[in-house]
């Protein structure tokens, strides 16, 4: 029983330089699973995410139009709302282009690694995506992938750590989570988010500057609806952020279940995460950054914890394994080489 069946075609259209006209290897779309899938469980964890990230979205809005109340009544609010909207619509494009370069990425050609691009193109083709992402190699020995830009001139980029460590199985499932981003349009829910918060700040700092100069009129009133108002404008930043952080640790979630349906295998997903926690870190940081692996509180984390992703991963999965598909390493072509030196900062101020 094999998965993969590869033809060569061109893909052609796009706008993206590095999409003009490139070699996929599309695949059979009826490969074999590797195991049942429990897709009722996987619907019921969807529509908790969808419901969450609905919710969170909405909270950020309206914690947006309490900070334009508060500052100038119903005015405010529209004010406030025509400002995000403004902001939305200007916000910088950035190029997944200029993107991959700030990261050193060069392209993968689909001969150097073909069972890659067989997977990715599978993934693709059941995601319903026009064409697959361009993939990308980063010399880093960061285990890490991330997707950049949206459907039609999507890429996603891998590092050297994440091909050298990842059995093919365990790529697939990180591929799959990747186009799951690129799919949800996440990179926009994202932004979305950033926007709402930056345009709460915003409000919060002038609303605080405006009461401070009624502070005399405040502190003789002693009004404590006033003082629970300016208590409000105070946190109303840090409040924004929680819940973008809560937002992001929910499109996390989703990324895992869709990826999980998208590949039938959420084990191969799962091992993928636990040899990401297993292999974070290394000897001198250990001996240097004895603080590193402290658990941040679960408020504070743009990814949800490792463990609870392995759980809901591990939750979808119906009876055993009945074969483990491609489970061997990736074989990297001579030209990308192990990178010598250890992730550092960089002068584009990205750590790799």
């Amino acid at each position: 029983m094999t998965l993969f069946h590869a033809a060569r075609v061109t893909v052609t259209g796009s706008s993206c330089p590095w999409i003009q006209e490139r070699e996929v290897l599309p695949i059979s779309p009826e490969p074999a699973m590797i195991s049942p899938l429990n897709e009722r469980e996987r619907l019921r964890h969807k529509r908790q995410n969808r419901i969450q990230s609905l919710l969170l979205i909405g909270g950020m809005a309206a914690l947006l139009a309490a900070c334009g109340w508060i500052v100038a009544g119903g005015e405010g609010v529209a004010w406030a709302l025509f400002a995000g909207s403004i902001s939305l619509l200007f916000t910088p494009y950035v190029s997944p282009w200029l993107t991959l370069r700030m990261y050193g990425a060069v392209p993968i050609r689909p001969h150097e690694m073909p069972a890659l691009f067989q997977a990715l193109a599978l993934i693709s083709d059941r995601a319903g995506l026009p064409q697959p992402p361009a993939l990308f190699y980063v010399p880093s020995r960061m285990m890490t992938a991330f997707a950049t830009g949206a459907q039609g001139e999507a890429a996603i980029a891998v590092t050297d750590g994440l091909l050298r460590h990842l059995t093919l199985r365990e790529l697939a499932g990180v591929l799959a989570h990747e186009v799951s981003h690129i799919r949800n349009n996440d990179l926009g829910i994202m932004t979305l988010a950033d926007v709402i918060n930056r345009v709460t700040a915003a409000m919060s700092l002038a609303g605080v500057i405006l009461l401070l100069a009624s502070l005399p009129v405040l502190l003789v009133e002693g009004n404590a609806v006033l003082w629970l108002l300016v208590i409000l404008l105070v946190f109303a930043p840090t409040l924004a952020s929680l819940l973008q952080l809560a937002l992001s640790r929910t499109r996390e979630y989703d990324a895992d279940l869709d990826a999980a349906g998208l590949t039938g295998d959420p084990l191969g997903l799962a091992s993928a995460l636990a040899k990401l926690e297993r292999y974070e870190g290394g000897l001198l940081e250990t001996l240097f950054l004895p603080g590193r692996r402290i658990p941040h509180p679960s408020l504070l984390r743009t990814h949800p914890d490792t463990r609870k992703r392995i759980g809901r991963l591990l939750a979808l999965r119906v009876g055993p394994t009945e074969q483990e598909l491609y489970p061997g390493p990736v074989i990297l072509p001579s030209r990308l080489g192990p990178p010598h030196r250890r992730p550092h900062w960089r002068p584009t101020g990205l750590w790799y």
